[in-house]
């Protein structure tokens, strides 16, 4: 079974942001001796590349603090503040392990500046049989080195100051700015801020329009709450279906009534449908006021109305229905005959 312990080593620092956490290797020890038992801690690009993965699947950042208080904490009560943090790893072969996005915090800078603290001591695991680092678990600034050897192009990287690196991502990122906005290297910064200007005059004109839009469809009726133009028109179909049914039904009653009533002959029931069809009101306004002129009754000793026509001449009857109907005597005697000869 793979035993894991604990080490605890010291470098020389600058307060950059790019730092060395471990040699190269392939075997290192501290200057007391450790690790015991064993040729020495091991570490080489493989190995580097598994803590690399380890501390970019970290959800919170490894934290550097002063003189392992983080560790010791428990064991004196005292707080354990931190002077920076760390996340990502970087190996560089033939130099060692590298923590590259270093963020100190002021209290540390200005103590690092003022050469109050000279060298940072990583805590890692590592595997007692076969002496291989497994992970970085954290950091400390300290005055008491464990480690001595670090070649000069690591130490001269620790303690120069990181300045111009800063200045050439600054650089880089005008120039991916400039280049975004449309804009050469060689642009002024009046050029830029005309750009950046007009960028965003463009931006709250999109603005305005999304508002302008989002205005219009609130405004547009909702579809659920209106009926389809094809379900009102079969509903006004319908409704004008129905409405015909009704007045036909209606007009029947009156003529019927009126036949009944004797206020128009069955030679006036086309004209009367004729009418009613078009106007039921104008219908019913005439049989309100019009004259019966077929009796309901019998006259003259049972004798029919009509009967005079029979030899030709005309009743009193006969005479009524040719002045309500506006015609002559002669067209209503061949009007009669016909209805005489079709029954």
């Amino acid at each position: 079974m793979k035993r894991i312990d604990i080490a605890i080593l010291t470098f020389a620092l600058g307060g950059g942001r790019r730092v060395q956490l471990l040699p190269a290797g392939p075997l290192f020890r501290a200057r007391d001796g450790r690790p015991e038992k064993l040729p020495g801690y091991r570490i080489d690009a493989k190995i580097a590349a598994a803590l690399i993965v380890k501390a970019a699947e970290r959800q919170t950042p490894l934290v550097v603090d002063y003189e392992h208080q983080t560790l010791l904490a428990e064991k004196n009560g005292q707080p354990a503040p931190a002077a920076g943090w760390f996340r990502t790893l970087e190996w560089v072969e033939g130099e060692g392990l590298f923590a590259i996005d270093m963020e100190w915090n002021t209290r540390a800078l200005e103590m690092i500046a003022a050469g109050e603290y000279k060298f940072i001591s990583p805590v890692f695991s590592f595997d007692t049989k076969t002496g291989a680092v497994l992970e970085i678990q954290m950091a400390a600034i300290t005055n008491n080195p464990a480690l001595d050897g670090m070649d000069a192009v690591a130490a001269h990287r620790f303690l120069s100051p990181d300045q111009p690196a800063e200045e050439n991502r600054m650089n880089e990122m005008l120039k991916k700015l400039l280049a975004a906005l449309g804009l050469q290297e060689t642009a002024t910064e009046a050029d830029a801020l005309s750009a950046v200007t007009a960028l965003k005059a463009g931006a709250d004109k999109v603005s305005g329009l999304e508002t302008e839009v989002a205005a219009l469809k609130a405004a547009t009726p909702d579809p659920e709450k209106f009926a389809p133009v094809a379900t009102m028109k079969a509903l006004q179909a319908e409704v004008a279906a129905l409405t015909a049914k009704l007045s036909g039904q209606e007009l029947d009653g009156v003529i019927a009534e009126a036949l009944k009533a004797g206020k128009i002959l069955p030679a006036q029931e086309t004209w009367a449908r004729g009418l009613g069809g078009k106007d039921l009101a104008s219908l019913k306004s005439y049989l309100e006021t019009a004259p019966a002129i077929v009796p309901t009754g019998s006259q003259s000793g049972g004798k029919g109305a009509g009967d005079g026509a029979a030899d030709g001449k005309l009743s009193e009857t006969d005479l009524a229905v040719c002045k309500q109907l506006g015609i002559g005597a002669e067209a209503y005697l061949k009007t009669k005959a016909a209805e005489t000869a079709a029954a």
